[in-house]
C-alpha cells in the first residue's frame, strides 16, 4: 500500500474502532512517509496530514521531521498557498520543544504568506505560543478571537483550542480553579485531538493542586489508555507526570522520577522543564528542600531560557518559599535589536546567506544588508562569524 493509502486507512480506523485499535496502522503510515520515496508532488498534497498525525500519536520525532521537511518543500517549490500551514506546524514544534525564539521570528513570515494568499487559518500555533509565553493579555485576545469565530460555525476543534491554550495560561500563572475549568471544557470532545488530550494533562495538574484530585482521576484513566496506544516516550513521560501528581509517597516520588527520565529522551523540552517543577514542588511540600531546589533550579533555568514566563515565574516563587532566591537573567544583548533586526542576526548565525535571508523575510537582499550593518554596530562586531558568540543558540534540536 502506498503512504498514503495506510495513513487513510489508520485514519478511518481511528473513526470507527477507537483510538488503540488504529494506532499501530497509524504508526505504520508515519513510518512509511518518513522512510518511503515519494514523489514531490504527492507529499507536498498529503504531508500536513502525516504532520497531524504524529501530534495525535505523540511522535515527537516524527513531527518533528515531517514539519521540518513540509517547509522545506513548500519554500523550493514556491507552493505558497501550502506555506501557512507547514509555517504554523512548524511554529507548534518549536514552541513544544523549546524553540518560542525561532517560532516567534516563524510569526513574522507566516504572517506574510497569509497576507499573500488571503488563507483563512486559525491561530492555532499564535495560541501555543502566547499560552506557553504565560503573557495574560496577549494570550486572552487570541482566546476569545478564536471562541467567537469558531462557535458560529460549530468548529469544536477551535474552542478546544481556544480552553486548552487558557488552562495553559492559567496553570502557569498558579491560577489553578480558572485552568481547571477550562481544561475540563476543553476536554468535553474526546475527538478533537491534540487539543482534548493535551486539555487531560492540565486539568490533572489543576485539579491536583486545587486539592480536588477525584476530578482528575476519569482524565487520567483516558491518559493511559492513550500513553499505552501510543507507546512513546512523550506520551509515557506525560502519563507518569501526571499519575504522580494524584498520587503519595514512593509512588509519587517513583512516578516524578519516570516522567523526568522519560521526557529527558524527547524533543519536547517544555514538558520537561514542567516535570523538574512540579517535582519540585512536591519534594518542598514533602519537607525535602535540598532535593527541591535541586529540581525547581532546574526548572527555572530551563523554562527561563525558553521564555516560558508564566511556568519560570512559578518556579522562581517555588524556589523562594525553599529559602534560595532565583537569580535573575542577565539583559541579553538581542534585546537592542528591533524585531526585524533580531530574526534577520540569528538567520545570519545559522549560515543563511543575504538572498536566503530576503527569501525567507520577503525582503531585498539590500535590506539585508542594511539591517544586518546596524545589528554589527548595535552589537560591537564586525563580522557574522561573531555573531554566534553575542547572539544565544536555540536548542539543539530546534530546526527552521
Amino acid at each position: 500500500m502506498r503512504p498514503s493509502d495506510l495513513l487513510l486507512d489508520g485514519l478511518a480506523t481511528r473513526f470507527t474502532e477507537g483510538y488503540a485499535a488504529a494506532a499501530p496502522r497509524l504508526k505504520r503510515a508515519l513510518s512509511a512517509f518518513r522512510s518511503e520515496n515519494i514523489s514531490r508532488e504527492d507529499e507536498l498534497r498529503w504531508i500536513w496530514l502525516p504532520c497531524r498525525t504524529a501530534v495525535d500519536l505523540w511522535d515527537d520525532e516524527s513531527w518533528d521531521v515531517l514539519a521540518t521537511r513540509h517547509v522545506e518543500l513548500a519554500r523550493k517549490t514556491g507552493a505558497l498557498t501550502v506555506l501557512p500551514l507547514a509555517l504554523s506546524m512548524r511554529m507548534s514544534v518549536n514552541t513544544l520543544i523549546g524553540g518560542l525564539t525561532t517560532a516567534s521570528t516563524l510569526t513574522k513570515e507566516l504572517q506574510a504568506a497569509v497576507d499573500a494568499t488571503g488563507s483563512q487559518l486559525p491561530p492555532y500555533s499564535a495560541l501555543l505560543l502566547a499560552a506557553w509565553r504565560g503573557r495574560e493579555a496577549e494570550a486572552s485576545r487570541l482566546i476569545d478571537a478564536t471562541i467567537e469565530e469558531a462557535v458560529p460555525r460549530g468548529e469544536t476543534l477551535g474552542v478546544a483550542a481556544a480552553h486548552w491554550a487558557s488552562a495553559v495560561l492559567y496553570n502557569g500563572l498558579g491560577r489553578y480553579e480558572d485552568a481547571l475549568a477550562a481544561a475540563e471544557r476543553a476536554s468535553e470532545h474526546p475527538e478533537d485531538l491534540p487539543f482534548s488530550s493535551w486539555s487531560l494533562v492540565e486539568l490533572i495538574e489543576a485539579a491536583a493542586r486545587c486539592g480536588k484530585g477525584d476530578r482528575g482521576t476519569g482524565a487520567l484513566a483516558r491518559l493511559a489508555d492513550m500513553a499505552s496506544a501510543s507507546g512513546t516516550d512523550w506520551a509515557l513521560g506525560i502519563e507518569a507526570r501526571s499519575r504522580a501528581l494524584l498520587s503519595e509517597g514512593e509512588e509519587a516520588d517513583a512516578s516524578y522520577r519516570e516522567a523526568i527520565e522519560r521526557l529527558g529522551q524527547t524533543r519536547v523540552r517544555v514538558e520537561l522543564a514542567r516535570a523538574h517543577l512540579v517535582y519540585g514542588e512536591w519534594l518542598r511540600r514533602e519537607r525535602r528542600r535540598i532535593d527541591a531546589r535541586e529540581q525547581l533550579r532546574t526548572a527555572h533555568e530551563m523554562l527561563a531560557a525558553m521564555d516560558i514566563e508564566g511556568f519560570a515565574k512559578r518556579a522562581a516563587r517555588e524556589l523562594v518559599a525553599t529559602g534560595e532566591r532565583a537569580r535573575k537573567r542577565s539583559v541579553e544583548t538581542r534585546e537592542d535589536l528591533t524585531a526585524q533586526e533580531g530574526e534577520v542576526a540569528r538567520l545570519a548565525r545559522d549560515g543563511l546567506s543575504n538572498p536566503e535571508i530576503g527569501a525567507r523575510l520577503f525582503i531585498s537582499p539590500r535590506t539585508v544588508e542594511y539591517h544586518l550593518h546596524k545589528v554589527f554596530t548595535k552589537l560591537d562586531i564586525t563580522a557574522r562569524n561573531q555573531l554566534a558568540r553575542v547572539l544565544p543558540s536555540e536548542p539543539a534540536t530546534v530546526k527552521v
